[in-house]
């Protein structure tokens, strides 16, 4: 029973280890140099193998007209991208909001 439990605790801390080396990888490209090769009219897919997936992300569509807010968060940094059409338009790094 004792080895079972033994077990089992190491099989969580192993799933944390990797979750938390995830994470750090994904925080460290969101930051002011990666925002910089944001370049108006790249698709989210660019935008994606820069940055990773966004950290939230929300769409309207209407009629021909989609427009979607991505926003990319780590540690004290924000980056929040406007598509419309799948496009970038426009962008904003913010330091400090968590």
């Amino acid at each position: 029973m004792a080895l079972r439990r033994w077990s089992h605790l190491r099989a969580v801390i192993l799933v944390m280890v990797i979750c938390m080396s995830l994470v750090s990888c994904s925080s460290l490209k969101i930051s002011q140099e990666n925002f910089e090769k944001i370049q108006t009219g790249m698709s989210m897919a660019q935008v994606t193998d820069i940055l990773g997936p966004p950290t939230e992300s929300s769409s309207v569509d209407v009629a021909v007209f989609s427009g979607t807010v991505s926003k990319w968060k780590a540690a004290d940094v924000t980056i929040t991208i406007q598509f419309v059409n799948g496009k970038v338009v426009a962008k904003q790094l913010s330091k400090g909001d968590k």
